[in-house]
């Protein structure tokens, strides 16, 4: 996991734009990258400050927290992307992946923009699936890369990739004294066990412990 201070260093050296702003959710929300990646317009809930997620792994939803200092930047994002659908739509192409069962039951729910993705891919590409010209989401390998030049560019010597991010949230959430089944239901985590992690974590890491030297008066050392 990663420090605060060294999660700080890695927000400051990622340029703005939607790289970034993922990189926020993944911390901020404790998402996984392909759970940021395939969130849609409607499962942002800024009103209430909660995501929702649909589908995550072990096909399950779940709810978690949207931070307050992401719905201005969320909001100036969102405005670009619908600019983006709406000329998509006048070219005829701005139909939506949508699961089998929307499509058949919601067969305009695709040019929809509640459904379209958050994080769109700036280009066009055949789905395989039907031969349809859409617009999928972004690339995790786009996100990846930025999160890893960000981290070098800061002289982050620990790992830090997209998974750091999701951990390191429910860490620090962790020192924050946060319920330990809450974090497992922010994260998504089926058994209680894989969220105890974080705490065995803790106790090796020896975090929260302060060194005795740093208890003496400071005309002592």
């Amino acid at each position: 996991m990663l420090s605060r201070e060294e999660v700080r260093q890695l927000f400051a050296a990622l340029s703005p734009g939607p790289n970034r702003l993922i990189a926020h959710l993944l911390y901020g929300s404790g998402l996984r990258l392909s759970e940021a990646l395939r969130l849609r317009v409607k499962e942002l809930d800024v009103g209430t400050s909660r995501l929702h997620v649909r589908d995550g792994k072990g096909r399950k939803d779940r709810t978690t927290v949207l931070p307050e200092r992401l719905h201005g930047p969320l909001r100036r994002h969102l405005k670009t992307v619908k600019a983006q659908h709406e000329a998509d739509c006048a070219d005829g192409v701005g139909g939506v992946y949508l699961p089998d069962a929307i499509a058949e039951k919601h067969p305009n729910a695709k040019t929809e923009w509640r459904w379209q993705y958050v994080f769109p891919s700036t280009t066009l590409s055949e789905d395989p699936r039907s031969g349809a010209v859409r617009r999928h989401h972004r690339s995790d390998s786009a996100v990846q890369r930025a999160v890893k030049n960000a981290a070098d560019a800061a002289d982050i010597e620990k790992r830090a990739t997209c998974h750091t991010l999701r951990h390191s949230f429910a860490t620090h959430l962790l020192q924050d004294g946060t319920d330990v089944r809450t974090i497992q239901k922010l994260l998504g985590h089926e058994q209680l066990r894989t969220t105890m992690q974080y705490i065995h974590v803790l106790e090796q890491s020896g975090a929260d412990v302060t060194s005795p030297l740093d208890t003496l008066p400071k005309d002592s050392a």
